[in-house]
């Protein structure tokens, strides 16, 4: 959903743009000056079921909508949109959704997925654009100020904050020595970590080898007031996950740890000031789209042979 959001900035342009989405990833798009209206499919919850996607695609269809540009797709978004009665609809040719597609837009390999998301809005592949125009947006309010605040407290209000993200859903993109890099940043500034309730465990050891200085952010935060976070951090360090595109979103300066995946795929880093980090002499690398759970080799060279001290020394870069 993050990497949506210079699609719809295009959109915009052109005409009001509702989005359909989960209620989750309606959170990230509150505020957002390209979007009129979010319309919230509960799959799960209230719309779960042949019932609630039919009163999905009845109230659709009442809108009476001209063009459906399929960003997700799945083959029930696809559907949704066939039984809204939308007839152009836009999405990848490669898309599991793809035959009820009227336009089929061949998805460019080697460029970011913002600039593939982008390319539905333009309706032809992009083989790149300006790193401007491909840079996400995300917009918080003074909910999220103040939730962030709360977690901060007043004795770090005013603190140059560096962020942590060591987590990920999966386990080989999960760099192993973010506790030893927060003990070296703690001198640089407040180290504060980032992420959600799975995340607590690696956040707790990165507090204890910090002499108890950092702040523990996971699962206290919503995903907008996470970003609201990061944008007040001087830097954030992290693995190839959600909180690289916060920050991405925010413009906030970012050391982005790749192991088994690599930012070719089309997720690396889109803030201004942005340096990844990867072992590029390994031949078993990439391994994987997403990243697997185990190192298929047995010896996870990818993440274990990136050091500390070559994280440090390009956060000295970055740092102000």
């Amino acid at each position: 959903m993050v990497l949506t959001t210079p699609l719809l900035a295009y959109l915009a342009k052109l005409g009001p743009v509702d989005v359909v989405c989960t209620p989750a990833a309606s959170a990230l798009l509150a505020n957002h000056p390209a979007v009129r209206e979010i319309i919230r499919y509960d799959k799960r919850g209230d719309d779960r079921g042949a019932s609630g996607f039919l009163r999905l695609a009845s109230s659709l269809r009442s809108r009476q909508y001209q063009t459906a540009y399929m960003a997700q797709g799945s083959v029930r978004s696809g559907a949704l949109a066939v039984m809204a009665g939308i007839a152009d609809r836009v999405g990848f040719a490669t898309s599991a959704g793809r035959a009820f597609y009227t336009t089929r837009i061949p998805p460019v390999d080697n460029v970011h997925h913002a600039a593939r998301l982008l390319s539905l809005g333009t309706r032809n592949p992009l083989a790149d654009a300006p790193r401007e125009t491909l840079r996400p947006r995300l917009y918080p309010s003074s909910a999220e100020t103040s939730a962030v605040e709360g977690v901060l407290g007043v004795a770090a209000r005013d603190a140059r904050l560096i962020a942590l993200a060591p987590g990920s859903v999966w386990a080989t993109k999960r760099w192993p020595f973010y506790a030893e890099l927060a003990r070296e940043l703690s001198a640089l500034g407040r180290v504060v970590v980032v992420g959600t309730d799975a995340d607590r465990s690696l956040a707790t050891a990165i507090v204890a080898a910090t002499g108890d200085t950092a702040i523990d952010a996971t699962g206290k935060l919503s995903l907008l007031a996470s970003a609201e976070l990061i944008g007040r951090s001087t830097l954030l360090v992290s693995n190839d996950s959600a909180p690289l595109h916060l920050a991405s979103a925010m413009n906030t300066p970012t050391i982005a740890i790749f192991g088994p995946t690599v930012p070719e795929f089309g997720f690396g880093p889109l803030a201004e000031r942005a340096r990844v980090l990867g072992k590029t002499d390994l031949a078993c690398r990439p391994c994987d789209r997403h990243g697997p759970q185990r190192c298929p080799l047995g010896h996870w060279r990818c993440m274990r042979e990136i050091t500390p001290d070559s994280v440090v020394m390009l956060a000295r870069e970055l740092l102000p």
